[in-house]
């Protein structure tokens, strides 16, 4: 049993004070940034100062002048990372769900709806009205845990409408309390009344070199599928990202079998992200890569009601794995990262300390953050939740269930209940 002592200021087992904590619990769970594993140690601390973590480690290394306030049955973990999110975006489309209940498919969809809806609701708000509605949306994601995450565009389909989503996301990014990256989707839809080939020229020519020069985005994605863009697409997107500067990311292998994984490896992407289809050669790919990690997206299958991926055989092969939220209007209205985990090992087989790892450590890596965020390590930012449950598969084990006490970043509490 972990006791409370006397420690920095609190106040209702808040602190107050973001540039020195210290916290202990009946669990610590981090992840070795040497093998990417996780693993739990009983009765375990942290403590920090000035936003960036000082210790790590069984309470009793605490050593001398150094006070924690006790978490009894409680578990510290890092913070969540969501790798994957179409943030900034407005309007919900729950009637396309009721659709697809009936039999629609998404597919169906496709031409007038899904995309092409959220491209409409974005064109016809205004910047404060885009603002006004995904604030609560990174707030409740702060308070189930999230403590870095992903923005993307694609719902512009125009270039000035794509850079606009682009400054928004940067805007958005200034307001939320997380650390966020922003990802330009160039290529996420064909626009009406324009050829798929024509897209990808404007993409290469004109909307991948402003972004970058404005320095909008971070990284550039496609959407690889038959009902998007091809794998020659891909290629010529990767090339404009190169010259820009920018890495590489691909939506891949979801709707069906389409060689993006190798192809996304082929090109040192970052990551390939869905893989609902992904081969055996995709995941003999992934396996190989030391740049490009696999991305699961287990509330979209689940909401999609379609086919998993090969988790445990991706897992097995010794691919590197990231799950994310899929966070969009159409297929994933999930916000929750302990969701996600939940989903991850009664859907696609992970163990508890798996998805751990695939939750912070896995999509650090893939935003960039590989060296200041996603484990508990000293040295690196204070970036950590507090879970209720003394071990960390109560997190995966009550599905439904809010685990998250408090949600530190850099030190300082930014969600929590």
């Amino acid at each position: 049993m972990v006791a409370a002592v006397p420690g920095v200021p609190f106040d209702s087992g808040v602190i107050t004070d973001p540039a020195r904590g210290a916290i202990a619990a009946t669990s610590l769970a981090t992840v070795d940034p040497a093998t990417g594993t996780a693993s739990e140690i009983r009765d375990g601390a942290v403590a920090w100062e000035d936003g960036v973590l000082t210790y790590v480690g069984p309470v009793d290394g605490l050593g001398g002048g150094v006070w924690a306030q006790g978490f009894d049955g409680c578990t510290i973990a890092p913070g969540f990372v969501d790798a994957h999110t179409h943030l900034p975006f407005v309007g919900w489309r729950a009637d396309e769900f009721e659709t697809r209940l009936a039999g629609v498919s998404y597919r169906d969809l496709h031409g007038e709806g899904g995309i092409y809806r959220s491209a409409r609701l974005l064109a016809d708000a205004d910047d404060d009205e885009v603002l006004a509605f995904c604030g609560p949306l990174v707030r409740e994601m702060a308070d189930l845990g999230t403590t870095a995450l992903e923005l993307k565009t694609g719902y512009g389909l125009s270039v000035e409408a794509e850079l606009r989503q682009a400054r928004l996301a940067r805007r958005l990014a200034d307001e939320a309390p997380q650390t966020c990256s922003v990802t330009l989707l160039a290529a996420h839809a064909v626009p009406h009344g324009m050829g798929r080939e024509a897209w990808v020229r404007l993409a290469c020519d004109e909307l991948i070199p402003a972004a970058a020069a404005d320095d909008l985005v971070d990284a550039v994605d496609v959407y690889v599928e038959d009902i998007a863009f091809t794998l020659d697409d891909l290629h010529a997107i990767a090339a404009a990202a190169a010259r820009a500067g920018l890495p590489l990311r691909c939506h891949a292998d979801q709707l069906g079998p389409g060689a993006a994984a190798e192809a996304a490896v082929a090109l040192g992407a970052r990551s390939a992200d869905h893989l609902n289809h992904v081969s055996a050669e995709g995941i003999g790919a992934l396996a190989g890569s030391a740049a490009t990690t696999a991305v699961l997206l287990p509330s979209s299958t689940f909401v999609l009601r379609t086919t998993p991926p090969d988790a445990r055989g991706l897992l097995d092969a010794g691919a590197r794995v990231a799950i994310a939220s899929d966070l969009n209007p159409g297929t994933s209205p999930v916000t929750s990262m302990p969701e996600v985990i939940a989903m991850a090992c009664s859907l696609y087989g992970f163990t508890p300390l798996e998805a751990l790892a695939a939750a912070t450590f896995a999509p650090a890596r893939i935003l960039g953050f590989e060296g200041s965020r996603g484990t508990l390590t000293p040295g690196r930012a204070a970036d950590l939740v507090v879970l209720d449950g003394d071990a960390f598969r109560q997190v995966p084990y009550r599905p439904g269930h809010a685990p998250v006490l408090h949600t530190f970043v850099a030190g300082r509490r930014v969600g929590g209940r």
